[in-house]
């Protein structure tokens, strides 16, 4: 397993896996994928035997991210990183490779001393593995919110890192 920055190489795995998840994330074509990149701080893929299997999206405070759920965040922390996505195929579960690729996150953060990593995740429905995913790696509810017209809520989430 390697974690390793995200090159425009490996843009196409990193569409197909979101699309393998959207249920579960939002949609994302290559369009919208170059534009998050360009706006990300943090934008890692993990590699398994050659192959991109999952990957980690984050913006910090200064991204000039339009999005209701970084917003939330905004007036609450003056530095954060905003985990915008994370995938995993579905093939390498329970190989602890989101853990792995959080670890780094919040060394990355550490290092740029930020102290808070935000995230969300749908609590209706709700999705349990992120849930306890998260609560694993201590985030706790600050907030939620509609999303998506009112189907879905997600809860906005925090955690500090220092």
């Amino acid at each position: 397993m390697q974690i390793r920055n995200a090159q425009k190489s490996d843009f196409n795995a990193i569409v197909q896996l979101n699309e393998s998840e959207v249920d579960k994330t939002s949609p994302m074509d290559l369009v919208r994928l170059e534009l998050l990149g360009g706006l990300a701080c943090y934008h890692k893929v993990v590699e398994v035997e050659g192959q991109v299997v999952g990957f980690l999206l984050a913006m910090d405070e200064t991204s000039a991210y339009e999005n209701a759920n970084f917003e939330f965040f905004k007036p609450l922390y003056k530095r954060f990183n905003y985990i915008d996505r994370i995938v995993i195929s579905k093939d390498f579960a329970g190989m602890k490779l989101g853990s792995a690729l959080y670890d780094d996150l919040f060394a990355y953060a550490r290092s740029q001393q930020i102290n808070t990593v935000t995230c969300e995740f749908y609590s209706k429905p709700l999705n349990v593995v992120s849930q306890k995913f998260h609560q694993r790696f201590g985030f706790r509810e600050v907030g939620s919110q509609m999303s998506e017209d009112g189907s879905k809520v997600v809860s906005l989430q925090a955690v500090e890192v220092c």
